[in-house]
């Protein structure tokens, strides 16, 4: 499996977890260890996670309704936004607790209970700050790609999902196609 953290935010990349959805797509959140996999080098997670079938599902489901909500041309659909609210809600994190030292006070904050609802909250969060800032998603403009990603360039102009991926093979292809005398 081959996971890719190109999206500038961790809620694009959860949405990039299917690919090829120009083609039908291609599931990288296969089971549970392919989502606690994807968690754990996502940041979101350390050591080993029980991930649950239950929570594969529940992954997809707020992928899905991020990448709608993002990409909406208009108004999102209520259920959408609501999926993406209640995930946001679902995990408040542990209160900070004052721990006594030997050299005073110390703030610890524990372990949450449930680390996976945790993480789709912290994405569910981040998606609702992307989708209420200026900067925009795009889906890369490679053909054989279609990965999303968070254009903040001043412009807005940005093409690519990774300029070392996609851009390059676009560029060498523009010039293959100047140098050889043929239109790509």
């Amino acid at each position: 499996m081959e996971w890719v953290f190109d999206g500038g935010r961790p809620c694009l990349d959860l949405v990039n977890t299917l690919r090829s959805r120009h083609d039908g797509g291609v599931e990288l959140l296969t089971g549970p260890g392919a989502l606690a996999e994807w968690l754990s080098l996502a940041g979101f997670t350390t050591g080993e996670v029980p991930v649950t079938a239950g929570n594969v599902l529940a992954a997809k489901a707020l992928r899905e309704a991020v990448n709608r909500v993002l990409l909406a041309v208009e108004r999102p659909d209520t259920m959408d936004v609501d999926l993406v609210n209640n995930a946001a809600a679902s995990a408040p994190a542990p209160p900070p607790r004052l721990v006594l030292t030997e050299d005073g006070l110390r703030r610890e904050v524990p372990a949450p209970k449930d680390p996976v609802a945790t993480a789709f909250a912290a994405l569910a969060a981040d998606a609702i700050d992307l989708a209420t800032s200026d900067a925009e998603v795009r889906v890369c403009a490679a053909d054989d790609c279609g990965l999303r990603f968070c254009d903040a360039s001043p412009r807005r102009n940005r093409q690519w999902c990774s300029m070392s991926r996609c851009g390059n093979r676009a560029k060498a292809r523009a010039h293959y196609a100047r140098v050889s005398g043929r239109d790509d």
